[in-house]
């Protein structure tokens, strides 16, 4: 038996960036012996150092 496919209408692409980028700082935060500098986060964060 073959499973149905998803429904694309139930699809959240802001939500999906969420999880990635809190995820993507949970690692960073776990692999890290220290806390995390604003620097670092705000690159992991795609944000631009002005």
């Amino acid at each position: 038996m073959t499973p149905e496919p998803l429904d694309q209408r139930l699809r959240d692409d802001a939500a999906l960036d969420e999880i990635e980028t809190t995820s993507r700082l949970i690692i960073a935060a776990s692999e890290s012996d220290e806390k995390l500098s604003q620097c670092e986060v705000d690159q992991l964060l795609g944000l631009s150092s002005s």
